[in-house]
């Protein structure tokens, strides 16, 4: 039976482990469409082309396969462009397909039509055109490059002639990314030296040990020596944040508690991190460095860099895990005692329902393997200092990326890819209004998510940014009437309100049994991000 090359393009892309794809039609999209029906690749149909996106990422992070995000051409393609840039910053492997004109209308004006390899190549790892007879080899190439570390997108554009057209090629053999070379022997026993040397050594764990075949190591190595660690907020949950040498999370709410603690050390070691989520400039102080990841660090001058051991990270910390336990002076439960006044902190005491209660509920309620999605505002310097971790790959956020609308897209995603296991989503009313067309999505799809929604009024972190820079408070109101009860529904989605934490604590159980979404409205006074967030 002969195929098209649309229908080669899905063979290809299941064979390397996709199953689903997130995208919104057209025309041209329709016989790449109809290929993933016979193909055997379920297309998951969103409100917007930027939460296709987002949930493309969020599934390559899940699964460590490459996420599949479709879009028509023009309009689609900048859509699109939100939710692939996303999954560059973020470094989630992901093939972006775009779906275009005839190729014979090529460099005519033509409606919708602009050129997609200038928008997407900024912001992807590769664009590459799909073209007759050179189907497999572009294909191959693509999961090669998004899963080769730094892990990314690829865009890919098919001409819908192109699609159409009958598939001369096979299948090829489907590649495994490139890792980075070990790092040399010499630069571990110089690591080892300067590890024995120091007196009080602190541990930042960042964005790119999330992608260590045995993150294993990491804990093997903090407990082999005794040494407090951080992480940054999308590394939180590598190692179990209960664990008595953690001090949680850097660069959130009450950072200069985090900083002070960190400027006490005389050796930071940054395991696996990635500046793209924070420079060490910024907190770092004069304390020495040892950067240990897959790249070189990118300083300021500030920085004292004191070494640097680059390569693949599983192979860096399971040698350095052979290094002689040096002693350290750090006091016996100064880690854990540390942590405890640094959660204190985030609580401020409050007559009225607060978010910082909000959060400690949903924790409360789901399960320790249980997975919180959530959104880009002031929550998102909260939940991250606030939220104990105890998994990897259970707390979603683009930090890299930073993108509001993010939160949405990236619970539906978690859960389609770990339908047996409880998600949860917490989100500001600004991105609510942003995505709440998303919900229609796991409606459809039967999917039982609980959809916080921190409801104070207000772009809550700007209006915080706004005070701190002695600016008038403007453009920041979402809304002025009193609150009433919440619609009945979204979309034919349930929606309730709640005031307190024991409505909040019961509707998020009630949500958790549903057979779909459900949108919680807590009405939460924001006044306690004045004293968390910055300080």
């Amino acid at each position: 039976m002969s195929i098209n090359n649309a229908d080669l393009i899905v063979k290809i892309l299941k064979d390397s482990g996709i199953t689903h794809g997130f995208g919104i039609p057209s025309g041209n999209v329709l016989p790449f469409i109809e290929a993933m029906r016979k193909g055997g690749i379920q297309f998951v149909l969103t409100a917007h082309e930027g939460s296709a996106g987002f949930a493309a990422d969020v599934t390559g992070r899940m699964t460590g396969k490459p996420g599949l995000c479709i879009a028509t051409l023009g309009p689609g393609a900048t859509n699109l462009a939100t939710g692939v840039g996303d999954a560059y910053l973020d470094r989630s492997p992901m093939i972006a397909i775009t779906c275009n004109i005839n190729t014979n209308l090529f460099g005519r004006r033509i409606q919708m039509h602009i050129d997609h390899h200038t928008l997407f190549r900024p912001i992807t790892k590769a664009s590459l055109p799909l073209r007759r007879g050179q189907i497999a080899s572009t294909l191959e190439e693509a999961i090669h490059i998004a899963l080769s570390e730094p892990q990314g997108p690829v865009h890919l554009d098919l001409p819908e002639d192109v699609a159409l057209a009958s598939a001369t090629e096979e299948a090829p053999p489907i590649p495994e990314g490139k890792k980075f070379r070990p790092a040399p022997d010499s630069a571990i026993e110089k690591f080892g030296q300067l590890l024995r040397d120091a007196k009080r050594p602190v541990a930042v764990l960042g964005s790119s040990a999330m992608r260590m075949e045995d993150i294993g190591y990491l804990r093997s190595f903090v407990e082999k020596h005794q040494i407090p660690f951080a992480s940054t907020t999308m590394a939180k949950g590598l190692i179990d944040e209960d664990h008595p040498l953690s001090i949680g999370c850097i660069e959130r709410s009450c950072r200069q508690l985090q900083r002070s603690f960190l400027r006490e050390s005389d050796l930071i070691i940054g395991l696996g991190y990635d500046v793209i989520e924070v420079e060490y400039e910024t907190w770092i102080g004069d304390v020495p460095l040892a950067h240990v990841d897959i790249e070189p660090a990118d300083t300021d001058a500030s920085v004292n860099v004191a070494y640097e051991v680059v390569g693949d990270l599983d192979a860096s910390i399971r040698r350095m895990n052979s290094l002689d336990a040096g002693s350290n002076e750090w006091p016996s439960g100064a880690a854990l005692n540390h942590k405890e006044s640094f959660q204190k902190s985030l609580r401020p005491k409050t007559e009225t329902f607060t978010p910082h209660q909000a959060i400690d509920v949903v924790r409360s309620v789901l399960p320790r393997e249980g997975i919180l999605s959530f959104d880009v505002g002031a929550h998102t310097h909260q939940i991250a200092s606030q939220w104990p971790v105890h998994h990897p790959r259970t707390f979603l956020i683009t930090n890299g990326w930073s993108s509001m609308g993010f939160g949405i897209p990236a619970g539906i995603a978690a859960k389609i890819a770990r339908p047996e296991i409880p998600v949860v989503t917490i989100i500001g009313d600004g991105c609510f209004t942003m995505t709440c067309g998303e919900l229609i999505v796991a409606k459809r799809m039967g999917l039982p998510l609980p959809v916080v929604v921190l409801d104070d009024r207000w772009l809550g972190l700007i209006q915080v940014k706004q005070n701190r820079r002695n600016f008038e408070i403007y453009g920041t109101e979402l809304q002025r009437e009193e609150y009433r009860d919440p619609p009945a529904h979204y979309f034919g989605v349930p929606a309730v309100g709640v005031r307190d934490p024991e409505s909040m604590e019961k509707e998020v159980k009630k949500a958790l049994e549903a057979d779909g979404p459900t949108v919680i409205e807590a009405v939460v006074d924001p006044g306690h991000y004045m004293e968390t967030v910055f300080d």
